[in-house]
């Protein structure tokens, strides 16, 4: 069985996501670099163990990260999972975990990779939008991206109501993201291509909620 740490900084809702969708791997740990992140809350009422480690503690990313690392290694984890981890990971700790660490972005990658997507795309006019599960590598957003959840922007949609929407979305592809990982349906070979159901996965797996 796989095992899953979570990384997070705050309320935790797509790690709520994860724990409720009965993955076939196990969610053995939650890190968090913040003390009051709610999510760590709903670890501990689902009896998942947490850690937190203050990044104002240490006095370089890189020595922060070394902390973080070991504690992955001490838990003997197959798969990091980012949901709202506010952290700038250094390039050595990505290294290590390239091909076992994912994330999520609200955005249809590669468009708008970065910040303030929803506002990005309502000024373009963009009629559709949504979020991206990738892996993660050194470049930002850059990894290779496994689902999609697809919307259609409204006549009327603000940049909270395109948040909302797409928090929607997030939890239903994150976690299968995951479970495809868990399950062998998703596999990450060591000269860093992905294949889906043993094929090479040219492209992200679409969800549509129009």
């Amino acid at each position: 069985m796989i095992k899953i740490a979570v990384l997070v900084s705050g309320n935790g809702s797509n790690l709520q996501a994860l724990m409720d969708a009965n993955l076939s791997g196990e969610i053995v740990g939650v890190i968090s670099n913040k003390p009051e992140a709610y999510a760590l809350e709903r670890a501990k009422k689902a009896n998942i163990k947490t850690v937190v480690i203050e990044h104002k503690h240490y006095p370089t990313r890189e020595a922060f990260d070394a902390v973080m690392h070991q504690q992955l290694l001490d838990w003997d984890i197959d798969l990091v999972v980012l949901a709202g981890f506010m952290r700038i990971l250094s390039a050595e700790f990505v290294h290590n975990w390239e091909g076992k660490m994912l994330n999520i972005h609200p955005s249809l990658l590669p468009h708008y990779k970065g910040m303030h997507t929803h506002q990005r795309v309502l000024n373009t006019g963009d009629t559709l939008h949504g979020c991206t599960v990738h892996y993660v590598t050194a470049e930002l957003d850059a990894g290779q991206s496994l689902t999609q959840g697809v919307l259609r922007v409204g006549l009327h949609d603000t940049v909270d109501s395109l948040a909302d929407r797409i928090h929607t979305l997030e939890h239903l592809i994150y976690p299968q993201a995951v479970e495809w990982i868990c399950n062998g349906t998703i596999r990450y070979l060591k000269n860093g291509q992905v294949l889906y159901k043993g094929q090479q996965l040219e492209q992200p797996i679409q969800f549509c909620k129009f």
